[in-house]
């Protein structure tokens, strides 16, 4: 538990990073090794990664978040993406409960109706909601992983959307929900922790 309470406690948003500071695709395999274990609703697993490294790609993000120098500095831009039509998915995500005879058929053919229509008879504006839901839980879970393999980053929500989407031709059932900048914080550029609330002020017990 020391590790957890230290982990959470060392997690910063980091404001700038060490440029020319490589990160590989096995080490980020490694951090996505353990963001897939993360919660989602229904187990649809709502969260697509895109992962920029190409320094020319990099430059276009910076210009679709205001010229952010974090961006270009970092040694990988991650795009969160929610699957707004991850329902779609639940025949295939339950084939695997079937297969090792968790469900049977019945089951199996209940999960995924019952899935399916909840989310077609919620509506658009319900699918949305959970693709941004569960993807920022995953994202979460990114960072803290990221962290725990001796990375820093930072979440960002100041970019055009539309001009991410265009650069990167992401299709429209994707929910662009974060930005997150990845690489070894410039520590000496580290800024004191902003004021936290105490719990009393956000916590209400009933």
């Amino acid at each position: 538990m020391a590790d957890f309470i230290q982990l959470v406690k060392e997690r910063r948003s980091a404001s700038n990073f060490l440029p020319d500071h490589m990160i590989t695709k096995e080490e980020l395999n490694e951090i996505f090794e353990l963001v897939k274990l993360g919660p989602s609703a229904f187990n649809l697993q709502h969260t697509n990664y895109l992962t920029v490294m190409d320094p020319v790609i990099k430059e276009k993000l910076k210009k679709a978040a205001n010229g952010q120098y974090k961006v270009s500095s970092a040694s990988a831009v991650i795009l969160v993406l929610g699957d707004k039509n991850a329902f779609w998915q639940a025949p295939d995500i339950y084939e695997g409960l079937k297969m090792l005879g968790i469900v049977n058929k019945q089951e199996y053919d209940f999960m995924v109706n019952d899935t399916i229509s909840l989310y077609e008879s919620r509506g658009l504006d319900f699918q949305r909601d959970e693709a941004i839901r569960n993807a920022s839980l995953s994202a979460m879970m990114f960072m803290m992983a990221a962290k725990e393999k001796g990375w820093d980053t930072c979440p960002m929500i100041g970019f055009d959307s539309e001009s991410v989407k265009q650069n990167l031709n992401i299709d429209e059932q994707y929910e662009v929900v974060m930005m997150i900048t990845i690489g070894k914080e410039k520590v000496e550029s580290r800024k004191p922790r902003g004021y936290r609330k105490p719990v009393s002020e956000f916590v209400t017990y009933i």
